[in-house]
């Protein structure tokens, strides 16, 4: 069967991206170069606005029997050729006023006058803001991040204004002032890069690498030569409709976690997939074009085979797309990256990988515990807790995992727990050696236990295995942090070389 032709049927499940959450408002971004505006009011408030319209080139009729002096400066300078003209009527306005208007903006003293303004506006079919006056609003404006062409707009729906400027001063400080040079630029060459790329993947290609610059320094004497180049290379590359894969470590479940690089390739690509214990959240950042099949493997569950999956990406790269292979936690460790890499070389796709935070990583961060505490630990280990037939892996060394001095983290060890715990001990581990279970780590349903080796099975008992299960043990655990009331085992009161541990 051609893969590309798979249907929803031919997989055990898919997660589509959600819908549209609700908005508040609708955020718009309107042209108003030479396009007539009507405000009313002289007061600095108005004036605010004036500048902001006059900004955006808009022909700017002021309605006002005085002006602030702000406002008058505001009227007597000279914004220069691209700027808007403001044109100043010493009375108030009238209904006539809103001919031929874009849109309409009222600094009212009360609500009366701002229900007449109001009222007026939308006889006309005109769109108005009262100043300060959210019920008589049909639009609002943001607080502003200008990097023009640039522009970042952001609204709270009038919940909480301070909120929206404290947003702004964040965004301002990730957005270099050298990008309204590059996205002038991105104007100046557009027509000629799409000249000389066809739509799909080559052309998003170059407008990512162009992206990848934009937010570094200011664009170099010459630069346009050289991006039109770029241009002309990735055509000829694409004609070889050879596409790529990209193995991409999803860490361990919290969205905050991805790495910018692995955002950037769930971004770039055309077909994304994924394993079942990779979180929707994750999966929100993706490109929304992007089509997404599950592919998960899951221990006691139909999973896909790993050469179905292998073959479906080599099938997918060939037919041009771009994938992304989208993993939990780290590819390259107990991710199967080596099998899928042999294979998609043998295939001669290009293949690239992106690292992620391991499991073991979040659990030794969520329990506040260094893996090489060098009070305890000389080495730290990451062992698999399951063959291919489910059980332990036959050649594992417990004489070495037992060591004192050595910390180890069994991955997918919940249904082999008990075995642990036994060949632990029998390699000579104190059954009072710490050890931590952490299931589903960083994720909504996190649990956590703390106590000792001797009690290991029971503890997984407790927990369950149904979500993912990571089993430490070693010295470094004596402090680990255990926030679950609903297992509040602790270590009992007794005295180590280092450490006094009370329950």
């Amino acid at each position: 069967m051609d893969l590309l032709q798979l249907q929803p049927s031919d997989l055990s499940a898919r997660r589509n991206p959600t819908r549209m959450a609700p908005l508040a408002k609708l955020p718009v971004f309107w042209a108003l170069d030479r396009k007539r505006v009507l405000l009313a009011g002289g007061t600095d408030a108005a004036a605010w606005k004036a500048e902001l319209l006059a900004a955006c080139g808009a022909d700017v009729y002021v309605y006002a029997r005085e002006l602030s002096q702000a406002f008058e400066s505001l009227v007597q300078r000279d914004g220069g050729p691209e700027a808007g003209r403001f044109f100043h009527h010493a009375r108030d306005w009238s209904p006539q006023d809103f001919d031929d208007t874009s849109i309409a903006i009222g600094d009212c003293a009360d609500d009366e006058e701002a229900a007449a303004f109001f009222d007026a506006a939308c006889a006309a079919g005109i769109p108005v803001n009262v100043i300060d006056k959210p019920k008589y609003c049909q639009f609002q404006f943001g607080s502003i991040v200008n990097r023009s062409p640039v522009i970042v707009a952001i609204s709270t729906d009038g919940a909480a204004p301070i909120l929206a400027q404290a947003i702004r001063r964040r965004i301002e400080t990730l957005l270099p002032p050298s990008l309204k040079s590059w996205a002038s630029l991105a104007q100046t060459i557009r027509d000629k890069v799409n000249s000389h790329l066809r739509v799909g993947a080559p052309r998003r290609a170059f407008w990512e690498s162009f992206v990848d610059r934009a937010f570094g320094a200011e664009p170099a004497v010459g630069i346009e030569n050289a991006l039109l180049a770029d241009a002309r290379h990735l055509d000829a590359v694409s004609k070889s409709n050879i596409g790529c894969v990209t193995l991409v470590g999803a860490g361990p479940g919290d969205a905050e976690l991805l790495t910018m690089k692995a955002v950037r390739a769930l971004q770039a690509a055309d077909v994304i997939l994924f394993d079942d214990l990779v979180s929707d959240e994750v999966l929100e950042l993706a490109r929304r074009e992007a089509k997404r099949m599950l592919v998960g493997k899951r221990g006691g569950r139909t999973s896909c085979k790993q050469e179905d999956i292998n073959a479906m990406m080599v099938s997918l790269a060939k037919a041009g797309k771009r994938v992304v292979r989208l993993k939990s936690g780290d590819p390259m460790i107990f991710g199967r990256a080596g099998e899928e890499i042999a294979c998609l070389e043998k295939a001669g796709i290009p293949v690239d990988v992106v690292p992620g935070i391991t499991s073991a990583s979040a659990m030794a961060a969520c329990l506040g515990v260094s893996l090489t505490h060098r009070d305890h630990a000389r080495a730290v280990r990451f062992v698999t807790g399951h063959s291919r037939s489910g059980s332990l892996p036959d050649d594992l060394d417990w004489n070495h995992l037992a060591e004192q001095k050595t910390t180890t983290i069994f991955y997918m060890g919940g249904r082999t727990a008990d075995e642990i715990r036994s060949r632990l001990l029998a390699a000579g581990m104190d059954s009072r050696t710490p050890a931590v279970i952490v299931s589903a780590v960083t994720r909504t349903k996190e649990k956590r236990w703390v106590g000792m080796l001797d009690t290991l099975a029971e503890a997984v008992a407790q927990i369950g295995v149904d979500e993912p299960v990571l089993i430490g043990v070693g010295h470094v655990f004596w402090d680990a942090k255990n926030t679950d009331a609903w297992l509040p085992k602790r270590f009992p009161s007794q005295k180590r070389e280092e450490h006094r541990v009370v329950s």
